[in-house]
């Protein structure tokens, strides 16, 4: 699997992106939002500035596949990775958005290649996830892309299985 692309959330993205926040195996693990404005508000709006979170419709082939994101963890805020002193750690959550695409490596490789790309910024010296202790699933996916469990964490969102990737792990 090579042909992975992913492109900055549009507005135009949101109904496809709502659609898949509300299919059972991915509101197993994200909250729903409550409307389309609020997924704008949250992920479209503030992309421009500083330290904004950036949002990605994920491609494999041509075809979209899922939504990944990342962020950078230093000053994140609102209780989230206050311990984190390098300005180079990137954060990135993800989801593949149709169920019969689990457990076939699909979100492994587009990991794998969404992390290649963020570490091929020389600023970025670390990209860190963290699913939840019980997402079986996504530990595993992330185990396979390259990462490394550090530990359990406290996040605003509870329980968290810290885990971390660098260049030397891909």
């Amino acid at each position: 699997m090579t042909g992975f692309r992913f492109d900055l959330l549009r507005a135009q993205d949101l109904p496809l992106l709502h659609g898949w926040l509300l299919q059972p195996h991915v509101a197993q693990w994200w909250e729903p939002p409550d409307s389309i404005n609020e997924l704008h508000e949250d992920l479209v709006a503030e992309q421009g500035a500083p330290g904004a979170t950036l949002a990605y419709i994920a491609s494999l082939d041509g075809a979209p596949i899922g939504f990944i994101q990342s962020y950078v963890a230093m000053g994140s805020g609102d209780g989230w990775w206050e311990d984190v002193t390098d300005p180079g750690v990137r954060g990135i959550d993800q989801f593949l958005a149709h169920a019969d695409q689990l457990n076939r490596g699909i979100g492994r490789a587009m990991v794998r290649a969404f992390v290649q790309q963020l570490l091929a910024d020389p600023t970025v010296t670390l990209v860190q996830t963290d699913p939840r202790p019980d997402n079986a699933r996504a530990i595993r996916c992330y185990t396979h892309a390259g990462f490394w469990p550090v530990g359990e964490v406290v996040t605003p969102d509870g329980a968290a299985l810290l885990m971390h990737c660098n260049a030397l792990s891909l």
